[in-house]
């Protein structure tokens, strides 16, 4: 394989370490499109050829990558660039905007519907409010490279987010919004995942069969006044991945 154009070679003058700036430079690759998704990038030692670092450096980088979600290792095969895909598990707390960014992916966020309906006992449970009292739903379809992901249905108690129904049609991502204009700032989520199948109402959205197997994934969003969303979600599990780092 020739060189890559925009291959920047790591220079053992800057301070930054030879593994960061080799991962910094097969980054720009994929976000670029110069790898593209799909595509076999060269084996280990034509990539230390190119960028001028050993093996074991080049490992590093390789590997972050993996686990952000940007190549995938196949025994026997090579090594390749991944097509949109989400992983869980490795991520900080940040919205979908962001993570699809670190992941090199452009985010694309489809608004289906937007609504004020009471809070059932399930809800007012996770955003702690009465039953009954007003909640803002949004139903979004999330998107990767203009590729469904998921679906994610979001409810957040209006007195909390005064101008988000209205605003719902041009909120790109929630939680800047939430953030510039109701002073809300996530600082940690509790998650529950189960594996479930398309619903029938999703299917087309989603582009699978009704039925077909998906990640259901359960959100409660905390801020420093408690919590503020609770959202739930269907996931693509072609398209989204879960990673843990287990410890003894």
């Amino acid at each position: 394989m020739d060189e890559p154009q925009g291959l920047q070679r790591p220079d053992r003058r800057r301070p930054e370490p030879l593994w960061h700036q080799a991962e910094t430079a097969l980054r720009e690759l994929i976000k670029s499109g110069e790898w593209a998704a799909g595509s076999q990038i060269p084996n280990e030692d034509r990539l230390g050829e190119m960028l001028g670092i050993s093996r074991i450096t080049l490992r590093h980088a390789l590997r972050n990558l993996e686990e952000a979600g940007m190549l995938r290792r196949e025994h026997g095969r090579g090594t390749f660039v991944r097509s949109a895909t989400m992983v869980a598990g490795v991520r900080g707390l940040t919205s979908f905007t962001d993570e699809m960014r670190t992941l090199a992916l452009e985010p694309g966020t489809r608004l289906i519907a937007a609504q004020i309906l009471p809070a059932t006992e399930v809800i007012a449970e996770a955003l702690e409010v009465s039953v009954g009292a007003p909640i803002v739903q949004l139903r979004r379809l999330w998107l990767g490279n203009g590729m469904p992901i998921g679906i994610q249905t979001t409810h957040l108690a209006a007195e909390r987010v005064p101008g988000l129904y209205e605003a719902a049609p041009s909120v790109g991502s929630l939680y800047r919004w939430l953030k510039d204009n109701c002073g809300i700032d996530p600082i940690k989520a509790k998650e529950v995942y189960r594996v479930g199948s398309v619903p029938q109402g999703d299917a087309d959205l989603i582009e699978l069969p009704a039925g077909t197997p998906a990640f259901e994934v359960e959100r409660v969003t905390y801020d420093r006044a408690g919590p503020f969303e609770f959202a739930l979600s269907i996931m693509r599990a072609d398209r989204y991945e879960i990673r843990s780092t287990l410890f003894v």
